[in-house]
Order: C-alpha cells, then structure tokens, then sequence
C-alpha cells in the first residue's frame, strides 16, 4: 500500500519526532525535502512553519516545538479517514500492575494509554467507544495475568453495550518485540496493547458479568 502521510522537513529535530511517533504507529509514510513535489497519492503533508511556504498541497499540517508530535500524528490519521465511517474500532488491553491499551482503527493505532486501575481501564474504554464510532466494535484482553484478567472481564462484560464484542488474547510473546523499551514507563504495556489487538483472541462469552435483577 502507498503512503498517504509525507513529512516535509531538513529540520533534524522535527523530522526525528514525527517519525519516531509514526513509526510507533506503525503508519507507512514518506520522506521529502520542502522543495520537492508532492506525489499525487499523499493526502496529507506534516512539516514545520518555517518550512511550510514551500509545499504546494491542500492539506498540510504544521509543527513548531510547541507541537506534541502525538496530537499532529492524531490529526493526520483524522484527515486520512476523513468522513468515511471506520469498520472496526479495537482496544487492546494488557492487563497487570499497570494496565497498558490501544485503540486501533481498521488497523491503524489511533492511541495508547497506561492505566493503574480496572476501574480506570473500563471507563477509558468506554470513553473511546463512545466517542469513536465503528461498524464494530472489540475488545481484547490479554490473559497474562488471569485474576485480573478476569476482574476485568466481568466488569467489561457489565458495563459495555451488548453489541461490543469481547476477546480473550494469548500475550505469549507480545512483549519480546520491545525489550529495547523497557526503560521507558508505560511504554512496554502499550505496545503490547498494540500486539493484543492485532491477534485473534477467542471469544468471551457475553452475560456472565450481568447481575440479574
């Protein structure tokens, strides 16, 4: 597949934050210099202010040091999806100490986040369901750590509409890919997050959390 993101910049600084948060993301992208032109397929441009007068596009995005790399990267996947309605809305959730997620639109990661709670975890999820609307929407739960995992679950299954599907995810090796990251608080758990919502779990069956009146 093409990529529909470039980032135009010389600006070492800027380049190196926008492509470290792109390649977080996993989001195919291409490299240009501000004075070369544009291929046809890009549908958004990301460069800097000073930069920005020599780009001949419809849709640029500007950063300045002001910028969180993060929120421009956000806002781009945003102009990519335009007005067309999203298929599939996943969470993944890598349940434990601290609770690592993701949220993923027809693949691409939209965000990610560390929680310290199941209470916390729920209600973010509900909070990213509700805000983003899907054809469908998944949950899946990494099952690495089964008295969480199943807490979690019941809690899940008591608090979200019926029509959202719930999975339960092997973490067999979700977390051997960024070892080099380990350094970095909150980091690991949610880029496992990210691995827990790619896998094909297997189903949870709905109505066990449900308290009968």
């Amino acid at each position: 597949m093409k990529p529909k993101i470039a980032v135009a910049t010389v600006s070492g600084k800027a380049y190196y934050l926008l492509v470290n948060e792109l390649k977080n993301r996993r989001l195919d992208f291409l490299s240009l210099t501000p004075q070369e032109s544009v291929p046809i397929d890009i549908e958004v441009v990301i460069t800097t202010a000073e930069e920005r007068h020599f780009i001949k596009h419809p849709k640029i995005l500007v950063y300045t040091n002001e910028t969180n790399p993060a929120e421009i990267v956000n806002e781009a996947i945003r102009t990519l999806q335009g007005k067309k309605s999203r298929e599939t809305i996943v969470v993944g959730v890598d349940p434990g100490k601290t609770f690592g997620l993701a949220v993923l639109s027809n693949g691409n990661v939209l965000e990610t986040a560390t929680c310290s709670s199941i209470k916390e975890t729920v209600n973010i999820i509900v909070n990213a369901l509700t805000k983003l609307q899907a054809v469908t929407h998944i949950v899946k739960v990494g099952n690495g750590a089964p008295p969480i995992t199943s807490e979690l679950l019941s809690l899940l299954d008591e608090t979200l509409p019926k029509n959202v599907a719930i999975e339960v995810v092997s973490e067999a090796g979700t977390s051997r890919f960024v070892g080099e990251t380990l350094h970095k608080r909150g980091l690991r758990d949610a880029l496992s997050a990210v691995k827990i919502a790619e896998r094909r779990g297997q189903p949870y069956q709905r109505g066990k959390g449900r308290k009968t009146q």
